[in-house]
């Protein structure tokens, strides 16, 4: 590390120095006497010369690196608009194809991106809240079944500490979750029950969806199938992106969430399960961009400070995390010949 003794002047103004092991490829400094209160005013000085600390604990004491802030372009938000607006366009037409009508495309469009919408929308008052700078939501339009990506944010600032990871994490998949709910009852209630197809593309419902389907649709006789009404099919799609994003895969949102759980390690092996889940279920091409994740780019550095431990309401939170997770698991779909 450059100018050790530089960086040494300033740490030691809020921790006491301990060691610097130098000859390690990834130069730490070894602190002890954490505080919270130290921590941040560190984050504050370092943070006017460009740089940024990661705190860890490390044995008995704790481990601060350094790296050096990135400059982030201006966002444009025409940018966003515009992706909004082609998303518009290429959900309809997947909307008209699925109903061959254009007033069940508009629900098919509406349902699909207000589901999509307020997941990262939640993103980003979750990220407004922690003070940590982040983009409006980006569209993405594609020529996909279903017209589009999905959407995400960018996140411009670090993560300052596992609370705010945590609520990062879980706030896109909960606030989408909620909104799936209304769209799934009103979607089922207008499916229709028809013959069982030689030829159909068959769905096996997550568990949310058998549960809501209980109540909103008539019982099945042998032979016959649920007709999904494509709002119902938005729906069912709201779960699929509930449950891909809760897998604590990398950088995924479950992964962020996994990361303010567990430490480096445990958080690697963790996402390698999940990625084992993914294949078993069927979900082979998310599986093997989950897997380029996690093993392509770096580690998950986890917040600013790791030290500082998760609230006990959002390890309470974390198990209803795994109850979203197992309500929406969801197969793949496959072809009925």
């Amino acid at each position: 590390m450059e100018d050790y003794e530089f960086f040494h002047d300033i740490i030691i103004k809020y921790f006491p120095v301990l060691e610097f092991p130098a000859d390690q490829e990834e130069p730490y400094f070894l602190v002890a006497d954490y505080t919270p209160e130290n921590f941040s005013a560190l984050v504050a000085e370092l943070d006017k010369i460009g740089y940024l600390p990661i705190i860890n604990s490390h044995g008995e004491h704790y481990q601060i690196k350094l790296s050096q802030k990135q400059e982030n372009s201006k966002s444009r938000i025409q940018i966003n608009v515009l992706l909004f607006m082609a998303t518009v366009g290429t959900t309809l037409f997947a909307g008209y194809l699925l109903g061959n009508s254009w007033i069940v495309a508009i629900g098919f469009s509406i349902a699909l991106l207000v589901i999509i919408g307020t997941h990262e929308t939640a993103h980003f008052f979750a990220a407004r809240k922690h003070r940590v700078e982040a983009t409006l939501p980006y569209f993405i339009p594609a020529p996909t079944m279903i017209g589009t990506m999905g959407a995400v944010i960018n996140v411009k600032s670090p993560i300052p500490n596992r609370n705010a990871l945590f609520d990062l994490g879980l706030s896109g998949p909960l606030a989408g979750l909620i909104v799936t709910v209304p769209v799934l009852i009103i979607g089922l209630s207008i499916s229709t029950v028809v013959s069982q197809s030689s030829a159909s593309l068959l769905f096996t419902p997550p568990l949310l969806m058998d549960i809501i389907s209980y109540f909103t649709t008539p019982a099945l006789n042998q032979g016959q199938m649920l007709f999904l009404h494509p709002v119902a099919f938005a729906g069912w799609v709201g779960t699929v992106i509930t449950m891909l994003n809760l897998m604590p895969v990398a950088f995924l949102d479950g992964g962020h969430i996994s990361r303010s759980l567990f430490n480096q390690k445990v958080h690697f092996l963790v996402s390698i399960a999940a990625v084992v889940v993914t294949i078993l279920l069927g979900w082979i091409p998310m599986a093997i961009l989950m897997a380029l994740i996690l093993f392509m780019s770096k580690k998950h550095p986890g917040a600013l400070d790791n030290v500082a431990p998760l609230s006990r309401g959002r390890k309470i939170m974390a198990v209803g995390v795994l109850l979203m997770l197992i309500l929406c698991l969801a197969p793949a779909p496959f072809s009925s010949v």
